[in-house]
């Protein structure tokens, strides 16, 4: 799943380099939130997968979701004149920087505890 993924990440990068897409600046903050919750989506994927509790539907459906859901919010708050994507960067930047520092921990556990197990079987 993991080499998929970034085989998958990869070809989209390439394509992105390679190919000359351009959108009107009106877009940029619906892109900029989009991207920021998609990130957050994968991020949350990497952390379920890592304490293996991942779920393909849950992973589509929360994309979707908060994708959708930023989207929204800085389109009312265009409509209405209000900063709402503030908000999408208060929720999704917070839930990044919370999914890294849970996948960080996991992280150091499994090496301090692999450590530990070298040096028992010694």
């Amino acid at each position: 799943m993991i080499i998929a993924s970034a085989v998958g990440l990869l070809a989209g990068l390439a394509l992105g380099f390679l190919l000359n897409i351009t959108y009107p600046t009106e877009f940029s903050f619906y892109i900029t939130m989009g991207l920021l919750a998609a990130m957050d989506s994968l991020l949350g994927a990497v952390r379920s997968y890592m304490e293996n509790r991942y779920n393909n539907l849950i992973l589509i459906s929360g994309f979707l979701t908060n994708a959708v859901m930023a989207a929204l919010l800085v389109y009312l708050g265009d409509r209405l004149g209000v900063p709402l994507y503030y908000a999408v960067i208060f929720v999704f930047g917070g839930r990044l920087f919370q999914n890294l520092a849970v996948i960080r921990r996991i992280i150091i556990d499994k090496y301090v505890s692999k450590k530990q197990e070298r040096i028992h079987n010694k």
